[in-house]
């Protein structure tokens, strides 16, 4: 009997060991080689997160001429004191440091009800010359097609395109500093998921562009085909022709592009979506992973910063590295995500390859 109990037990564990091993071996990895730049990203601990207009998600930032950065949250109530209902889309301003920020909601007629695909979202924002650009989602109110809005007097009244990209459906803009300072060229960068569903993995994205004073007009938008014998970009006008700048097999969902200054790279936050079969693919909001990529261009060639696929707090469906919250020599950063439904805050310490 005591033979075939510890028999038992040795299969047991052999099958235990093996299930480790398989759990390892499937385990996400980066699409991509390490970065040349970047050895590490060190997180402040989870207790020193700053969390604040809790309910509601999403918070794409941009930094303005006023030197606030404006963000817009779906599905909640924003900044205390709270709006009256909850929101497909509403529109908020901070103000302050990383460590002492304050946050405004700023009501606009543009607001939008809707919850989760019936409601208009805003999914990337940009400041250029004083006008904040947003890229809307759910445009069709059934969890598809992008929309261009505008506004010029910093989000209290906004203008909606009559066209929509029907292609995309999670497009974001790349952003530089305040007030897209310091941008590489005249043209203002974009990029999306290769799908028209905002909740749907792709696998890969495309990037687009258009000169900064053109960005209304559908017909100025170009896009990235593909690299030349050089390694310069190809771009084309015919929106069949585009090409992939980021291919990660089923896992291009939710993110958001940063030029960090003083390193000279481009830092992209990329979503891990939830493993193939689950239910909401797209629900990071608790537990979840990321990567961070980074290039010295926003076509690449891209390269690892960080990743994981199961981060030690939730991550969110978003996150954000404003430039406004990086430090003078860049290796200070702030993570902007929605963890836990909030306006999450948590500081980064990039360590570089020696």
């Amino acid at each position: 009997m005591a033979d075939k109990i510890m028999k038992e037990i040795r299969l047991c564990l052999a099958l235990i060991c093996w299930l480790a091993w398989a759990g390892q071996a499937q385990e996400a990895a980066p699409p991509c080689p390490p970065s040349p730049v970047i050895a590490a990203f060190e997180w402040a601990p989870a207790d020193r997160i700053i969390r604040a207009a809790r309910d509601g998600d999403n918070w794409p930032l941009t930094w303005a001429d006023d030197d606030a950065l404006y963000t817009v949250w779906g599905d909640g109530t924003g900044f205390e004191p709270k709006v009256e209902r909850k929101l497909s889309l509403g529109f908020a301003r901070v103000t302050g440091m990383p460590d002492s920020f304050a946050g405004f909601n700023v009501r606009s007629h543009a607001e939008q009800l809707g919850q989760g695909r019936a409601g208009k979202k805003g999914w990337g924002i940009l400041c250029v010359e004083g006008v904040l650009y947003l890229w809307l989602g759910h445009a069709n109110r059934q969890g598809a097609t992008a929309q261009l809005a505008w506004s010029r007097d910093h989000a209290r009244t906004w203008t909606f395109a009559g066209w929509t990209f029907a292609e995309f459906g999670l497009m974001g803009f790349v952003n530089f500093g305040k007030d897209y300072m310091g941008a590489r060229d005249d043209y203002v960068y974009a990029y999306s998921p290769d799908d028209p569903r905002a909740d749907t993995p792709a696998d890969r994205f495309i990037l687009m562009r258009a000169p900064k004073d053109e960005l209304t007009s559908r017909q100025a938008w170009e896009y990235f085909e593909t690299l030349d014998a050089a390694g310069q970009p190809v771009w084309t006008r015919d929106i069949r022709r585009r090409g992939g700048v980021f291919e990660h097999a089923g896992a291009c969902l939710r993110s958001a592009m940063t030029h960090c200054a003083p390193l000279e790279r481009y830092l992209w936050w990329q979503q891990i979506p939830q493993p193939a079969g689950t239910q909401d693919r797209g629900d990071t909001r608790f537990a979840g992973g990321f990567g961070i990529y980074d290039a010295p261009e926003p076509w690449g060639p891209w390269t690892a910063a960080f990743f994981t696929d199961r981060w030690d707090v939730g991550p969110g469906e978003h996150g954000d590295f404003p430039a406004k919250w990086m430090s003078s020599d860049g290796r200070t950063l702030h993570l902007v995500f929605s963890g836990d439904d909030c306006f999450s805050v948590r500081q980064a310490t990039i360590r570089l390859v020696r």
